[in-house]
């Protein structure tokens, strides 16, 4: 079958010549793959069809399914569907003065003061297939998927199954095997903020149930994914890990599917690195973006001149190692910086720091809110102005110095 629809698709190519016969092509592929759905749904395996066809289910759905089959693994809630009852940013009078806009993000800056937290499950499940992908045309991001033992692609926050999977197995040599494993690597897993806040708290979560062990990394890691651990006194080599050139099959795979903002797993990042313990913070930290090669503040000299008077000192991340930044939030009670990973380190200030965020909010990120909220800082938020024709994740931005001057006498 998979053979005969190569030929019908081959020939339909070669032979176009109207719009005609375009239309009939895209009813035979339409039709092929509305075949290949139902041949899985009924219990084909889809590599029969080169991957093609493949269904999609949530890890409730999986047990839901199975729920009277045997030896179809295990599922624990670690944390139940909470509702949160979060501050609003210090310098909004009005919950309708935030943003309603969800954009990519699936919630929006007006729904964090009361934004749902999803549960955290922990489940088990035999005989995994994992794969996975590098996308050239968005930086080279990662992105993996996870299908079960009789093939169909789980969906998780950041893990899901797409085209290029399909594409991947089907020219995948034998997958390397494993007895048992946990699988934690999300999407764009080297992304400072992603490790800090999707993997990191997953890790300590772990490491408090002595799983450790079946941890499995990718082989390439950065230096703060590597820092990272070191400083909690674990060494990265000792990690499982995988062949990148080869799928994975794990006859007993856990996998944790969370919420990148439930407080309960974030938190569990500063109380590992001490900063509980920490002395009184004093330092004003801005995070410049004036070395980033996106979203810079154009203007930001006028706000320079601003903020090194009221006892800010300039800061370039990029320059410092992890442990450096880690050790210069713990000593800061007030941390402002442009949207960028670099205010994900407000992970590691005492509860109560001050964090001011500058962003454009015609393409509204509620992200270091609802992180500033399950951390118990004190956030505000300062709109900017983007500047250029990029996509809005690459513009530049400039900042109204009477902005800034409102947010310094609020501060003092």
């Amino acid at each position: 079958m998979k053979t005969s629809f190569q030929q019908s698709e081959r020939m339909v190519v070669k032979n176009e010549k109207s719009p005609r016969e375009a239309s009939v092509k895209t009813k035979l592929l339409v039709n092929a793959g509305v075949v290949f759905g139902k041949a899985v749904s009924l219990g084909l395996l889809p590599n029969w069809f080169a991957y093609r066809g493949m269904q999609k289910e949530t890890i409730k759905d999986y047990f839901d399914r199975n729920k009277n089959e045997k030896n179809v693994g295990s599922c624990q809630i670690v944390h139940e569907k909470e509702k949160a009852y979060n501050p609003l940013p210090c310098n909004i009078e009005s919950r309708e003065d935030l943003p309603a806009e969800k954009g990519w993000w699936g919630y929006s800056f007006y729904d964090v003061p009361h934004r749902y937290s999803g549960e955290t499950k922990i489940a088990t499940l035999p005989n995994c297939l994992v794969t996975w992908f590098n996308n050239p045309d968005k930086g080279n991001d990662y992105y993996p998927a996870i299908l079960t033992g009789d093939r169909r692609a789980l969906i998780m926050r950041e893990v899901a199954y797409k085209q290029q999977h399909a594409q991947v197995l089907r020219k995948a040599p034998e997958p390397l095997q494993l007895e048992e494993a946990i699988w934690v690597t999300e999407r764009v897993y080297h992304n400072h903020s992603h490790w800090l806040t999707a993997h990191l708290p997953k890790l300590l979560w772990l490491h408090n149930q002595n799983l450790l062990h079946k941890v499995i990394l990718p082989p390439n890691r950065t230096a703060t994914m590597n820092d990272s651990l070191r400083m909690l006194g674990l060494d990265p080599d000792d990690f499982l890990t995988y062949d990148e050139n080869k799928p994975l099959f794990v006859k007993q795979l856990t996998v944790m599917d969370t919420d990148r903002f439930r407080p309960e797993l974030l938190r569990l990042v500063p109380s590992a690195y001490g900063v509980y313990e920490a002395d009184a913070p004093n330092r004003r930290i801005f995070i410049s973006r004036a070395k980033a090669s996106r979203r810079k503040l154009v203007n930001e000299e006028e706000i320079w001149s601003l903020l090194e008077p009221h006892g800010f000192e300039r800061v370039f991340m990029e320059e410092l190692t992890f442990q450096e930044q880690v050790k210069l939030m713990q000593e800061t009670s007030v941390l402002m910086a442009p949207h960028g990973a670099g205010l994900t380190n407000m992970m590691f200030c005492p509860p109560g720091a001050q964090i001011v965020e500058i962003a454009d909010l015609s393409f509204p990120n509620p992200n270091f809110y609802a992180l500033a909220s399950a951390m118990k800082h004190q956030y505000w938020i300062i709109n900017a102005q983007s500047e250029g024709n990029e996509h809005p994740l690459e513009k530049d931005m400039s900042v109204n110095p009477v902005a800034i001057k409102e947010m310094l006498t609020s501060l003092i």
